[in-house]
């Protein structure tokens, strides 16, 4: 495994991190630890997961993913660095979603209760929640890193705009600043090459990002023509309909043939040369790689020493450049 810092903290964190979004639903407890054991034991430290969690699930599934991986850490949680995130919906409350300062300060004691731990290292805003000020939101996050609940913050799912202004704003108030960024990012999602990884890199911003092999759909694994693969996340509860209206259209599966072809060429996996090509961007610090079942790990952990050649590189970039302008078919 390699390590390297997040953003321009101090803070050591593997170039892998592991989602934990398939525990509790798509992946049972058992084999959710199994997932942890093998992650673990390859080198990763850096973990995520949100109070929503299982992906897939609703209300009465919320927070069991967390529940999980606290039981989990028992008797070892110094050796991880955490991450959870709150706004999503929790509750039936009306205010038990967003990110106004009354569901960020309950979140984040409900989130550290599963858990099992007095601190979170990473404390992220899933969305951005346009009805809350900003200020509210940046104050509530201060008062919570103040106060040790949380080492530092971060957000997840912002546009551009949304986070220089969060920046801003937070340096205005001399308040805690966000020190990282989870947004989707892979071979057949560029859309943020334009405006918010040039902000990271300016701003000093960890990247973590999320659905590197879009959802298991840069395995290969699916086809054309087929009903979505069942027990995969095409067809996992809440989340089916999300992830195949992001991937399954021809415009994706004709590109995962012609991905295909070219790193079959250059002896390489595809699964391999997905993760390695988002590794390779100097704005990344550390993909977010999930799995439904530990043996799923021995195609991914591998990617971290795979290096592509220049001209694979290229090809794989000049084959997808339309995601990264953002007029691919929806």
């Amino acid at each position: 495994m390699q390590y390297t810092r997040l953003g321009a903290t101090g803070l050591s964190v593997s170039r892998f991190c592991l989602g934990t979004m398939t525990f509790g639903l798509q992946t049972d407890e058992t084999a959710s630890h199994a997932i942890l054991d093998v992650a673990a034991d390859a080198g990763v430290t850096f973990l995520d997961t949100a109070d929503v969690y299982p992906l897939g699930g609703d209300l009465t599934t919320a927070g069991r993913t967390e529940q999980i991986l606290g039981r989990w850490l028992n008797g070892k949680r110094h050796q991880f660095v955490v991450a959870t995130k709150c706004v999503g919906r929790t509750g039936q409350a009306a205010w038990d979603q967003g990110a106004s300062r009354k569901h960020i300060l309950d979140a984040i004691d409900a989130s550290l209760s599963r858990l099992g731990t007095d601190y979170i290292d990473l404390y992220q805003l899933h969305s951005d929640d346009p009805s809350t000020p900003l200020d509210e939101t940046l104050e509530a996050l201060d008062t919570v890193v103040r106060s040790g609940k949380a080492r530092y913050i971060g957000v997840s799912n912002f546009l551009a705009y949304r986070l220089a202004r969060a920046i801003g704003r937070a340096e205005l108030h001399r308040l805690t600043r966000f020190v990282s960024v989870q947004p989707r990012y892979s071979l057949l999602f560029r859309e943020i090459e334009r405006e918010l990884l040039p902000l990271a890199q300016e701003e000093g911003l960890g990247v973590i990002p999320y659905n590197p092999l879009a959802g298991g759909f840069l395995t290969g694994k699916h086809r054309i023509g087929t009903d979505p693969t069942p027990g995969t996340r095409f067809t996992l509860g809440n989340a089916a309909a999300r992830y195949q209206e992001r991937y399954w259209n021809e415009t994706a599966f004709a590109k995962v043939e012609a991905l295909r072809a070219i790193v079959t060429e250059a002896g390489l996996s595809l699964t391999g040369a997905a993760i390695a090509w988002v590794l390779a961007n100097p704005a990344i610090t550390a993909p977010i790689i999930g799995s439904s079942r530990p043996e799923q790990l021995a195609d991914t952990l591998p990617a971290i020493d795979l290096r592509l050649d220049d001209v694979t590189r290229q090809r794989l970039d000049d084959l997808t450049v339309e995601f990264r302008r953002g007029d691919s078919a929806r």
